[in-house]
């Protein structure tokens, strides 16, 4: 399959969106190049992975901690291993992809900023996305309620979260500086998953953005040794 040229991309995008598709998955397919190599960590049921393959042809391989959404991505056709992102990056050599992305998954990790470093070890360029916890609803529900809140994108308890280290936009700003990511693009999706196309500042971002997209690249300085 080749990739689709940028009518046809469009097109097909706009078709998968009114099929139901996620509008932060589409965003993630539109920040990677056609044909590309790319790491999904924490792949889940491979969603990720086949819109990548279908809307632009790329390579998409996928590491998943859990046996029963390997078997879903096998089921797609999807080339998956099972493995955990704490422990399991160290063992891809430097530079082996275009792009490692992290969807929904860096939250749920032990050491978020070891495997930010690992990210952009492995890929030349990374995409991070993840829900902002530092979102207008949430600070409500803390400080009206002072409880830890249950949102749609946050459905769990506090007690069987696999959210472990949740973070706001501006938290993880802060952590690419520290590890030397440059962003290429930083995108914030607001309550009806729509990017927030105004040029605003990050804390006004940091309240009105539910979710937050990064591409980053690693920065000078920076090799792809481990």
């Amino acid at each position: 399959m080749n990739a689709l040229p940028p009518d046809d991309f469009d097109t097909r995008k706009a078709s998968l969106a009114a099929a139901g598709a996620r509008p932060d998955h589409l965003l993630l397919a539109e920040m990677v190049e056609p044909g590309a190599r790319v790491l999904d960590v924490g792949c889940g049921d491979g969603s990720l992975m086949a819109l990548l393959r279908d809307l632009r042809d790329c390579d998409a391989r996928g590491v998943e901690l859990d046996r029963e959404n390997v078997n879903k991505c096998l089921a797609k056709g999807l080339a998956v291993v099972q493995g955990d992102a704490d422990t399991d990056l160290f063992d891809y050599a430097d530079d082996g992809f275009d792009y490692v992305i992290l969807s929904q998954t860096i939250q749920a990790t032990l050491r978020p900023r070891e495997v930010l470093e690992q990210m952009l070890r492995i890929g030349k360029c990374g995409i991070v996305s993840f829900h902002n916890f530092g979102y207008w609803r949430v600070r409500f529900e803390l400080l009206l309620r002072g409880r830890m809140p249950i949102t749609e994108q946050l459905p769990f308890s506090w007690y069987d979260t696999p959210n472990i280290h949740h973070c706001t936009m501006r938290d993880f700003v802060v952590l690419c500086h520290e590890v030397g990511a440059v962003m290429e693009r930083a995108v914030a999706l607001d309550a009806g998953d729509r990017p927030v196309r105004l040029p605003l500042p990050w804390w006004v971002w940091n309240m009105i953005g539910r979710q937050g997209v990064f591409l980053l690249r690693r920065g000078e300085g920076q090799d792809g040794e481990g």
